[in-house]
Formats: structure tokens, sequence, C-alpha cells
């Protein structure tokens, strides 16, 4: 190429714009998530709202844009072409790892993704040159190379701020949830105006004047703001305590509504301001070394000391940027994805957890409650007692897990603290030119709130540990991950940037590409027709009897699949096709397996006059899990014969499965026809009829017997045929009992009705 310096540099604004859409992407999502989670205003009006403050904090960002130029290495030591190298490297890995978070829906970390890619980059940068032949420098004078002060006061910032915001926003949640309880509608007619104001004045002061000091805009407000701080607070607070009182009085409506949309905007506006330097940095750090370069002659050997130097802000491209970022807020799918792992991580009721319990989540549960108990044991039972109360849920009706992902996840109390106590922090940050992780600190906080909210109780503290555990281990292997990525990145394009620039693009984009393709694929899975659903309304016999009934022919209708694909595959020796039948019998063992989870809830909603119907329900569910378990041996011991390369079964082996097949196809199609139609009283006549398939199955057994003892000399194809005959029987046992109980129930419920209408 004639000038590969320019093609990197069109390459880093190409990425830039790729950068800023899987950034927000993984990001953006954090200050939405108390306002999502309450519920208590519309998503639109989040939306707008969150807009605002984005686009005019991405305004408001240059202040930050020296640390990718100089904080974390000394541009003083690199050659331009060196410099270009490193960009090049730190644009690649970056968009690709934030990708790969975004793809797998867990939050990370922007800024520490890009420190870590600057330093990676920079450092097997100084590695290369120290080592070159030429060099006067040894491996001590690393240093000279890298900003280590600086560095390390970033990092040591951004681990620190895991620890704050955890601790200042269990803190500050444990104390506001003593005075509200969560009886909030009565606490905020006498407090509300009060807390409010305060969470208003907060955000005000840190946000919007403290956040405003890493701007060029704050020259103009230096005399009226520094100084005069005290007096800012106080008339600050005086005007918040107007206004809520007069939005309250005038409304009706709880001020913790103007809360959580100004704490929203200000989260936004903080976040935008924080992070904008992650995603364009980097590319106008390269714009302005593009510049000097070409004003210098074109000497790729000469150092970019220019770096040093404090350039004025790009006000188009900070315009640009906002824009993109904007746009990316409203159109982004995988934000969704991400926002889904915190909303379940805090949410106060019991849902579908996303992650599953491992040895350091149970050890800190299980250490927790004894220091719980330890402190307990000190305090005395009257102050307890009186602190219980405060966290004493109100009586509500039960949701199941399927129903509380439509509900709001936590009150309004806790998305106020959520949205105040990360929103100061991350200014403060701002205000100090310290590039914080604004997906550690809303994570943190959201998860120190959860925590003393009580809502990681008995029942699913080790889930919402792990799930915790895990994303703070995705925070380590961002760190690491980007480090050696940029490493190796920067490696390859020093060692022949012609050609390996242009193949690591290519690769990007592909990788890019794919991801995209999977996740919209993934996330526009739509629900099976004949998925089994939770019986959410019915509380008599007959009502759970019509409910159920869907389930019932679901569950039929799969496992004739099943059990006929089972005995395909043996037949055809067809190893994928049973590893594939076995995914669908897995899948089936999981529905019923949640429909058993929500026996709780169905039970809680049930009127007093109906507990015949939940010991139907109970039962229905019980002959429902041992059908899956018979499907689930057949079908396992069917692939594992195949995938052991064992011996193929008989003709006559794979003639009388077949002929089992076709009894029970001819049985279960009947079944689901009388279930489909809600004709119970077919029920009767296939109950008559359960002997004949019984006895097939039977016969086949005591011929199997017959050949054993004469003529069958494979062991492993004898435990097999026997395994799936009287697995069969067992499966028919279940169908048959079900369908007795659905026979008995169903005419005990309609014969009082009967009798009646006779009289």
């Amino acid at each position: 190429m004639d000038n590969i310096y320019l093609f990197m540099l069109i390459a880093i604004t190409v990425l830039a714009v790729a950068d800023i859409v899987v950034g927000v992407s993984n990001d953006a999502i954090n200050f939405l998530n108390s306002a999502i989670g309450s519920k208590a205003i519309s998503m639109r009006t989040i939306m707008i709202v969150a807009s605002l403050g984005i686009f005019i904090g991405a305004v408001f960002s240059s202040g930050m844009m020296e640390v990718a130029r100089k904080s974390i290495f000394v541009p003083a030591m690199f050659s331009f072409n060196e410099i270009m190298y490193i960009f090049m490297a730190v644009m690649i890995t970056d968009i690709l790892l934030l990708d790969f978070f975004n793809t797998l829906g867990l939050p990370t970390s922007t800024t520490v993704s890009i420190v870590f890619n600057l330093l990676g980059a920079a450092v097997i940068m100084s590695l290369i040159k120290i080592n070159a032949p030429d060099s006067v420098h040894t491996l001590s004078d690393i240093s000279k190379f890298i900003n280590t002060e600086k560095a390390i006061t970033i990092i040591s910032g951004i681990v620190m701020s895991v620890f704050i915001a955890f601790s200042v926003g269990a803190l500050v949640q444990w104390i506001s949830r003593l005075i509200f309880t969560f009886q909030i509608e009565n606490k905020v007619k006498n407090f509300g105006t009060i807390f409010g104001a305060v969470c208003l004045t907060a955000i005000t002061y840190f946000i919007f004047l403290k956040g405003l000091k890493g701007t060029p805009y704050y020259k103009d407000l230096k005399g009226l703001v520094e100084g005069n701080e005290i007096f800012i607070i106080l008339g600050s607070f005086a005007l918040w305590l107007g206004v809520s009182y007069a939005f309250q009085a005038i409304t009706k409506k709880t001020i913790l509504l103007v809360v959580i949309a100004v704490g929203t905007f200000g989260l936004a506006l903080a976040f935008s301001g924080n992070d904008l330097v992650n995603f364009i940095g980097v590319p106008m750090a390269a714009y302005h070394s593009y510049e000097a370069w070409i004003a210098g002659g074109m000497d790729t050997t000469m150092l970019m000391s220019v770096l040093d130097k404090k350039v004025p802000a790009e006000p188009l491209l900070l315009f640009i940027a906002g824009g993109i970022m904007v746009l990316t807020l409203w159109f982004s799918k995988k934000a969704k994805t991400v926002a889904e792992t915190e909303l379940s991580l805090s949410r106060q009721g019991d849902t579908h957890e996303k992650f599953e319990p491992n040895m350091l989540s149970r050890s800190i549960v299980k250490g927790s409650s004894w220091l719980s108990n330890a402190i307990s044991s000190i305090i005395p039972k009257s102050a307890q007692e009186s602190i219980g109360r405060s966290f004493e849920k109100p009586d509500a009706l039960a949701l199941t897990k399927d129903q509380s992902i439509d509900a709001p996840a936590f009150d309004m109390i806790r998305a106020s603290v959520n949205l105040m106590v990360a929103g100061v922090l991350i200014a403060i940050a701002t205000s100090m030119k310290l590039p914080l992780s604004t997906t550690y600190v809303t994570f943190m906080v959201a998860m120190g709130t959860s925590f003393a909210d009580r809502a990681w109780g008995r029942e699913s503290a080790v889930y919402r540990v792990a799930g915790v555990l895990n994303v703070i281990g995705g925070w380590f292997g961002t760190a690491l991950g980007a480090f050696i990525a940029a490493g190796l990145v920067v490696f390859l394009i020093k060692w022949n940037p012609e050609v390996m620039t242009p193949i690591l693009l290519l690769i990007t984009g592909t990788l890019l590409v794919r991801n995209y393709l999977s996740h919209k694929k993934s996330s526009n899975k739509t629900i099976d027709e004949d998925s089994l659903t939770t019986s959410e309304e019915s509380s008599s016999v007959q009502g759970v009897i019509h409910e159920s009934a869907k389930n019932i022919a679901s569950v039929v209708k799969r496992g004739n699949r099943i059990y006929t694909n089972a005995v395909k595959g043996l037949a055809k020796q067809d190893l994928a096709s049973l590893k594939k039948n076995k995914k669908q019998v897995t899948k089936l063992s999981e529905e019923v397996d949640n429909l058993r989870d929500n026996i709780f809830y169905f039970i809680k909603n049930l009127d007093e006059s109906s507990v015949d119907a939940s010991n139907f329900y109970i039962n229905i569910l019980g002959y429902l899990q041992d059908m899956t378990q018979s499907l689930e041996y057949i079908s396992r011991a069917s692939h594992k014969h195949i995938n052991n390369n064992h011996k193929k079964l008989k003709f006559s082996q794979v003639k009388e499965l077949k002929e089992v097949d076709d009894a029970l196809e001819a049985l279960f199609t009947n079944i689901k026809n009388a279930f489909d139609s809600r004709s119970f009283e077919q029920i009767g006549d296939i109950l008559n009829r359960k002997k004949e398939v019984f006895d097939i199955v039977t016969s086949k057994i005591v011929k199997q017997v017959a050949r054993t003892r004469t003529e069958e000399s494979s062991p492993k194809n004898t435990t097999l045929y026997f395994g799936l005959l009287l697995e069969t029987k067992d499966l028919l046992s279940a169908t048959m009992n079900l369908l007795e109980e659905y026979h008995s129930a169903h005419d005990s419920s309609v014969e009082p009705a009967t009798i009646t209408e006779t009289e």
C-alpha cells in the first residue's frame, strides 16, 4: 500500500463507530436498569430522558480525552509508526472483546477494556523496542515507556470502585429502607418530599456541577461555583424541596417519579461524559498523530511527543459520537440482553435464575449466614424486631417466575437510591479526571442495594452470589484478555503491517457479523406452540382440568415423537438423530421441572375451597415427570449404545420395537386428540384398551428371554433391549395413571352439576 498509515487511520475511524455501538450496547443499559426495573415511568419516557443525557454528556466529555493520549504510556518514547500500530491493535481487540461480552449478555467495562488494551499493546511494543538490536534500553527501562504511576492510579481506582460502590449502595439503601419500609405509600406522603429533595440535590450538585469540571465549559462557570459550594447545595435543596412539595400536592403522585427521571438523565450524562473517551479517545489521538506526521515531513521514525500537549476539543466529532450513541441506545437488541442479567440478579421476588451455584457462592452464603447469626446474638432482641419490621414485605399475590418478569423488579425507593449513589460516585470520578468504570459502579451499587434490601434470601442467595461472581470474574477476564489480545495483535501488525492489518480487519469484520447473526437468531426464537405453560388462573378442579389439557396433549405429542425417533435412530444407527433426540427430551424434562417449580405459587393463589384442585395438579405433574424420566432413559440408552459403537440390534428386535412404537403411536394419538378436543369422556375408552398395549410389550419381553437362552450373543444388545422394553412399560404405567387421575377427577367434578340439572 502506498500509504498504510492513511489506511489505518480510516480503519480506526470506522472501528470507532462500531466500537461506540458495541460499547453503548453493553454500558448504556446500566443507567437504564433502575428505571426499567422499577417500571415507574414508561419505557418511551425513559429512553427520551436517557437520550438527552447521553447527547449532552457526549458534547461535554472532552476533558477525559487525555487518557487515551498519554495516561497509559509515554508517547515521546514511541515513533509515529509504532503509535499507529498500538492504536490499530487497541481498536481491533477492544471491539471484539466488547462484542463477545454483549453476545453472552454479561456487563463488562469499556473503561477497563480500553485501559488494558492500551497497556497490553504499549508493553509489548516497548519490549519489542527494548529487544531491538540497536536498542540502548534494558528491561529495567520499561518504566520509561509506560506511565506506571498514572496507570496504577487508574487501575487501583477501578478496583476500589467495586468495593466502594457495593458498600455505599448497601448502606444508603439500608438506611432508606429503615425509614420508608416496604409500605412506601404512607411513608412517602410524610418523608417523600425531604427524601426527593435530598436525592435531587445530590444529583444536581455532583453531576451537573462537579461533572462539568472536566469540560472546557467549566471556565465560564468557575467563578460562580468555586467557594460557593455550600450555598449552591442549600439553595438547590430549598428549590427541590419546594418542587417536591408542589409536585406531590398538584399531581397527587410521588416525587420519586421525578427522582428516577432526573436520576436517569444525570447518570446518562455522567456515563457519556466519562465513557466517550473509551470509544473515540484513541481515534482522536490517531488523527492528531497523523496530522503531526504530515506536518513533520512524513518521517515514520518521528517521536510522538506532540501527544503530550493538550489539544482543543473537536466539537463536531463529539456531536457525531453523541448522535451514534443515542441511535445505538434506541435500536440495539444486545443492550436488552445485557439488561436481563443485572435485573435478574437484583429482582426482589423469585425469578428464573440465570446462574448455577458453585462452591465459592455456597461458601460465601454459608459464611454470611454464620456472620449474621453472630451479629444477631450481640444485638438486643428488641432492636432486631424493630429493624425486622422495616423489612417486612406486604402480603401480596404470589407471582410465578414467569409472572415476576413482567412485574417491577424492585420498588421506587431502591431505584432512586441506585441512581443517586451511582450518579454521585461516577460524577466525583469524572471531576477528578479518573476514568472510573461506570459499569462496575452501577452494577455494584445495584448489587449492594439488593443485598441491603434482602432480595438475596435463603431461596435465591447462592444463585445471585454465583451470578455476581461470574460477572466479576468476567471483569478480570476482560482485563487479562484485553492485555494479552492487544499485545498479540500489535506484535502481528509490527511484524508485517501491510499484510497483517487487512487480514486482522477481515477477521474482525467476520467475527462481528457472525456474532450479530448468532445473537439475532437466538433473540428471535419464538415460543414453540408445544411448549408447556404454567397454570395461573384457574382455582377449581374443573378449571385446572381444562387448563392442563394443553400441557398433557403437548407432552404426549412430543413423547410420541421422541420414542419414534429413538427407535428409528437405533434401526439406522443414526448417531446425529439420536443426539438431537437427547436434546429434545432434555428440553421437555426441563419444562416439566419448571411446572413443578411453580407448584408453590399455584397453591398460594388458590381459594380456600379449592384444595382438591391442588391435589389433582400435583398428581398430574408427578405422572408427567414419570413419563419424561422414562423417555429420558430410552433416549439416553439408545444414544449411548450407538455412540459406543456396540453391535446393532438384530432385525427381529428392530421389527418388534417398531411394532411397539406403532402401538404407542396409536395410543398417544388417541390421547392427544381427546385432550386437544377436551373430549374427556373418551379417556374411559382408552383406559379400557390399556391391557392390549401392555400385552404387546410383555410378549416382546418373553420373546427376548427365549432368544437370550438360545441364540443371543451380545450382552450389550440384551441389556439395551430389556431396558427399552421395561422403561416402555413404566412409560405406559405413568400415562395410564395420568389418564385415570383425569378420568376420576373429571367425573367427580361434573357429576354434581349433572344431578342438579336433572332435578
